[in-house]
């Protein structure tokens, strides 16, 4: 990048975004990193699930509920798949309807508990599944797949100890999460 009389070299967020002057806290200048590149990967994932008729925390829901599959036989509680999910979404009673009306997954409830649902896979659900598993790694591989194992390694690292706040010892409020199987 050239210099502009008066104007050091920008590079990196500053020139994507075109800011003149440095950013006053590097904490700003990470936080806006992280919203930009999330936001980019996120718009190619988003494009990439509408051709199969999904949003990302629906894929989500899908994937969360094949990965019970083998232990919960009658399906996880609805509550499970929101406490599991990667981003948060504020309505789990809402991704699960769309996902039953697709006939991607079937709920049911507890003859001990009639107010918990329970929500299964179909076998629509694992088939799409199966379909998208190699083509969404290859659009991973396309997005990161010039980074190194070490470089992928340290992002997640990273973003872990981000959401780690000090004095914890683990994610910040409101992003815990329990196990996931898959």
């Amino acid at each position: 990048m050239a210099k502009t009389p008066g104007h050091p070299a920008r590079s990196g967020l500053s020139a994507e975004i075109g800011k003149r002057r440095p950013f006053e806290q590097s904490e700003v200048e990470a936080f806006l990193n992280i919203v930009r590149t999330a936001g980019i990967l996120e718009s190619e994932a988003g494009r990439f699930f509408k051709a199969f008729n999904l949003s990302a925390p629906q894929y989500n829901a899908l994937r969360i509920l094949r990965g019970h599959l083998a232990d919960a036989k009658h399906g996880v509680p609805s509550q499970t798949i929101g406490e599991e999910l990667v981003a948060q979404v504020p309505d789990v009673t809402r991704l699960v309807d769309r996902l039953v009306e697709a006939g991607l997954a079937e709920r049911s409830r507890t003859e001990s508990d009639r107010r918990m649902v329970l929500v299964r896979i179909t076998k629509a659900g694992l088939d799409l599944l199966a379909r998208i598993d190699r083509p969404l790694a290859d659009l991973h591989a396309q997005q990161l797949g010039h980074l190194s194992k070490a470089d992928l390694a340290a992002i997640s690292r990273l973003m872990v100890r981000a959401r780690t706040r000090p004095g914890s010892s683990g994610p910040a409020e409101g992003n815990v999460r329990k196990r996931c199987p898959e």
